[in-house]
């Protein structure tokens, strides 16, 4: 734990003179995206007890289990993988669907590269850590401090948190029995909700929102595990595309980072 707070602080760059060193912690935890990025991070890590067990129940070992959370750190793409594996499909074909589901990623990076602009050995731990929770905590905030708070928070904390409890939940195995009993499989879904639903503060994002709702929905019994996601990222994408409101629409921060003083 304490190496993770030291490479946090290391990747956060805060730059301070000496005699602020007992304001600096008192803002950081004030900042709104330290509390998103650590609310997101603790939901998130939960859940690896539930990916933990499935792995395990799928008939990898738990050096196989951790290599995953630690080398390919993407929810979807882990789960896509023990998904063929435990259904008795192919490395090649697992790996196929956990490439498939890893696109997005890429699409995170240039976006969070360009946010960013991180350097050196931090490009190289921001690429790690480049996930769903960390890009939507950072593009959430409106102040460059903030989007880089918001990443790193999220991005680290999701990091330690997913591979502590991705190793509780392969060695206890099937002793937890089906993990949706827990409800840790509602987790992360909550934690995006949370997430999506006050960004919604205009028809056409809200209607874009219902609509990919049901196409995920029309496409979970006829589809493989994962793709009906996909499928409704491609129809938000069309409609996105064709959207005659303003370009921004929607996309208002959660919160304000550093409110006026005095401002309702």
């Amino acid at each position: 734990m304490l190496t993770f707070f030291s490479i946090a602080a290391m990747a956060l760059e805060v730059k301070r003179p000496l005699n602020s060193a007992y304001a600096w912690p008192v803002e950081f935890s004030r900042s709104p995206a330290v509390r998103v990025g650590l609310s997101i991070a603790v939901a998130t890590g939960l859940y690896g007890v539930s990916f933990g067990a499935l792995s395990v129940a799928s008939g990898l070992d738990l050096l196989q289990t951790m290599a995953l959370s630690l080398l390919l750190f993407s929810g979807g793409s882990q789960f896509a993988f023990i998904g063929v594996v435990g259904g008795g499909g192919t490395g090649a074909a697992a790996m196929s669907a956990a490439s498939l589901l890893g696109i997005r990623n890429a699409v995170y990076g240039m976006q969070m590269n360009a946010l960013l602009r991180p350097s050196g050995l931090r490009k190289l731990a921001a690429a790690q850590v480049t996930i769903d929770e960390s890009t939507a905590t950072a593009t959430g905030q409106s102040e460059r401090q903030e989007q880089t708070r918001g990443f790193w928070v999220a991005g680290l904390g999701t990091y330690v948190l997913w591979n502590a409890f991705t190793l509780v939940g392969a060695l206890l195995g099937n002793a937890l029995g089906d993990p949706a009993q827990w409800g840790l499989d509602g987790a992360a879904v909550a934690a995006f909700l949370g997430l999506l639903w006050p960004r919604l503060k205009a028809r056409e994002p809200a209607a874009i929102a219902v609509v990919c709702a049901l196409v995920t929905l029309l496409a979970v019994p006829f589809a493989p595990p994962g793709v009906p996601i996909l499928v409704a990222a491609a129809v938000a994408a069309l409609l996105g595309w064709f959207s005659f409101g303003p370009s921004r629409e929607g996309l208002e921060p959660d919160l304000e980072p550093y409110p006026t003083k005095g401002r309702p």
